[in-house]
């Protein structure tokens, strides 16, 4: 049984027939893809076509509008499909789909006018084209308004130039949900508009190297004199910081929920493990040292399992009022990631230190939790604001 089953039969109350049912094609989609994980970390990049068996099964839209192809699902639904795509053994991997399927897109089917969702998103939630979202800059990360890339009218047109990093999905998007600066320096000057990726004086740059995530492709893209029609820009023009704040929170919440999941299973399969391991006539996991830390973990994930749950009830009745708990959320989550990740790994003895077990790659993976999508300072920042401190 696995760790998500576990916890379906514990919320009973939040998750019906219905989340079971597609948990269930998630799982199995997610296992079919696991035996590939060590050779498409190895390359560096998995096959495109695993965005198209994702869409095919409905997970690249759950929350999207039925008319455009999608589900048009709630966000309980979202947990069930982050909370068992751990079971790919593929960090790299899943991010690349939940870029797809909830950072890129959710902008495009919240503001972007019908003519652009069905040039755009629509194929997006079938698979047939990738999807990147290009926020961050060399300069600029979590601080989306010290954004420099420029879109300038030009008749019916931007003219786009700049430069950003850190973008999965970057080497072979077919475009890009991007944050340009249209005003004034400062949030107040900042557009969003989708930039396909065949537009004359677009590269991409180096395909960056990491020490984890590794099936991911991450890139640094570079625009000189891009010229996209003005009927791409989402919503209003200088509008875009406040959209791409609330899409953070979406960003922020799958991390958490995924974050949960994955250190669940990892202690499970640690205790597993721990229990079949012999070290002075007697099981690993029998030590007292372990009983107690791994029980400690186990009450914490229980707790931060509570608390995602708690970020995801409400962002589920107020997109917009659940920025603090989502915030505690990510903050908890990846900070205790660290924690748990680094004992289930020790449990392994040397083997640990090998690609042989998944813990290995699992451990160098979480590393990112408490960086990507605002770092936990960030997060301690926000929360510092929230709270009136």
């Amino acid at each position: 049984m696995t760790e998500a089953s576990r916890i379906t039969m514990q919320d009973n109350e939040i998750f019906t027939d219905e989340h079971n049912a597609l948990r269930k094609t998630v799982r199995e989609f997610a296992k079919s893809l696991a035996p590939h994980s060590v050779e498409w970390d190895e390359a560096g990049i998995f096959p495109r076509e695993v965005f198209k068996k994702a869409g095919d099964l409905g997970l690249l839209g759950i929350r999207a509008d039925e008319k455009f192809g999608g589900l048009g699902l709630d966000w309980w639904y979202t947990t069930c499909y982050v909370e068992e795509l751990i079971h790919t053994r593929n960090a790299g991997l899943n991010m690349a789909l939940m870029v797809q399927s909830d950072m890129a897109t959710p902008i495009i089917s919240e503001i972007g006018s019908d003519e652009v969702k069905r040039e755009f998103l629509e194929p997006a939630i079938a698979g047939d084209k990738i999807a990147a979202l290009g926020v961050s800059e060399p300069g600029g990360g979590s601080d989306v308004a010290a954004i420099r890339t420029t879109a300038k009218r030009d008749g019916d047109d931007y003219i786009i130039n700049g430069q950003k990093l850190w973008i999965t999905n970057g080497t072979r998007a077919d475009f890009i949900t991007l944050a340009v600066r249209t005003g004034d320096d400062g949030y107040g000057g900042i557009s969003l508009l989708v930039f396909p990726t065949d537009v004359k004086g677009f590269h991409v740059g180096n395909k960056l190297k990491k020490i984890g995530n590794l099936a991911s492709d991450t890139a640094e893209l570079f625009f000189e004199d891009c010229r996209v029609p003005r009927r791409y820009l989402l919503g209003e023009e200088n509008h875009g910081f406040y959209h791409i704040m609330t899409n953070f929170q979406g960003e922020r919440l799958v991390a958490a929920q995924g974050c949960v999941a994955g250190m669940a299973l990892a202690v499970r399969e640690a205790i597993a493990y721990g229990s079949d391991r012999k070290a002075f006539g007697r099981p690993i996991s029998k030590f007292q040292v372990w009983r107690h830390k791994f029980v400690e973990h186990l009450t914490a994930i229980e707790a931060a399992r509570r608390l995602t749950y708690y970020a995801t009830d409400k962002v589920n009745k107020d997109p917009f009022g659940a920025t603090k708990e989502i915030t505690m959320a990510k903050l908890f989550a990846g900070d205790l990631a660290q924690k748990v990740l680094y004992d289930c790994m020790q449990m392994y003895g040397g083997f640990g230190y090998t690609t042989e077990y998944p813990i290995s790659r699992a451990w160098t993976d979480v590393r990112l939790i408490t960086i990507g999508g605002g770092t936990s300072e960030i997060m301690k920042e926000i929360l510092v604001k929230l709270e009136g401190l």
